[in-house]
């Protein structure tokens, strides 16, 4: 009898320990709360390749609507050296429900793939997609990118640049258009040009990765050391060097704290001063630029990025 009184006890004590506590102590700090999970939205197609390489690889969610739909080209950040497109439903179903198709695109990282491979990567999407035209439906005159830092900076180089297309490749990608209908974009870098920036930004830009790892350099002062070398790429890939008059229209956002000398790398990396010196050019020479930087510069057109977009996408 003594023994199953304490088999019972024991029994009771292990199932006590294992109740989920509803009480706590009076005064004691309440338990985290679990950080909800962002749903995923399964695309029409996913992981396309659009070309040769391992990230070559892009997702398309397709619009419903009558005729062509137009189409907004999602272009991740991470510095060139991390990030993957993305697939949560809150950044892709608002455009789908104006009747606009999505694609995130992975390109190669500078980590092993330094400049142009990021870049030109990002510019055979928009090849590739209108090669699909037919068959996703795609209108090719109402395309526009999107992008925040690295993914802003890629989405400002194929705004601003010259038209890519080759009509002599024996690719048929490669025979199609780079140009877009507009761009809009978060923080990002309209010179990657060490000696441009520092004087725009002050030394601690000089302190992220971006900068160096773009040309293949292990640490800045290498990059430095080299620059005689890297020159021609640091200005080829600086969207503010390629701004003329016929260009499809940018708008560009950016945090409000405009302190300078920047405070550190990351500050440095995405301040608005990029922004600043670019719409200086733009307005120059008669691009249509906006710039949105809480207390320091708005639009008379635009409020946001996504009253930009929609009426560059829905345009007739």
């Amino acid at each position: 009898m003594m023994l199953l009184a304490r088999s019972g006890l024991l029994f009771l004590s292990v199932c006590l320990l294992t109740l989920p506590c509803f009480a706590q102590a009076p005064g004691a700090a309440a338990p985290p709360a679990a950080k909800p999970v962002e749903p995923e939205l399964a695309p029409t197609f996913a992981d396309v390749a659009y070309g040769p390489q391992m990230r070559n690889v892009l997702d398309f969610w397709q619009a419903k609507g009558d005729g062509p739909r137009p189409l907004l080209v999602m272009i991740h950040g991470g510095g060139w050296v991390a990030g993957q497109k993305d697939r949560k439903a809150v950044a892709i179903q608002p455009w789908l429900d104006k009747g606009i198709s999505v694609a995130g695109i992975n390109y190669r990282l500078t980590g092993t793939d330094p400049l142009p491979a990021p870049v030109h990567d990002a510019a055979r999407t928009v090849q590739f997609l209108k090669s699909k035209a037919s068959e996703w439906n795609i209108r090719k005159d109402r395309i526009a990118l999107t992008g925040g830092s690295a993914g802003a900076c890629s989405s400002m180089w194929i705004l601003l640049h010259d038209d890519l297309a080759d009509p002599n490749a024996t690719d048929p990608v490669l025979r199609e258009s780079t140009r877009v209908s507009g761009a809009a974009v978060g923080a990002g870098q309209t010179s990657i040009d060490p000696k441009v920036i520092e004087g725009w930004l002050g030394p601690n830009v000089l302190k992220h990765r971006m900068i160096w790892m773009a040309v293949g350099e292990p640490t800045m002062d290498a990059a430095l050391a080299n620059y005689d070398k890297h020159h021609a790429t640091y200005v080829e890939f600086s969207p503010v060097n390629h701004v003329t008059s016929d260009d499809p229209p940018l708008l560009m956002t950016y945090a409000a704290d405009m302190t300078l000398p920047s405070k550190d790398a990351g500050h440095g990396i995405h301040h608005g001063m990029y922004g600043v010196k670019l719409k200086e050019k733009s307005d120059a020479c008669g691009h249509e630029c906006h710039l949105l930087i809480p207390g320091y510069s708005k639009s008379d057109k635009y409020t946001s990025s996504t009253e930009f977009l929609t009426g560059i996408l829905l345009a007739p």
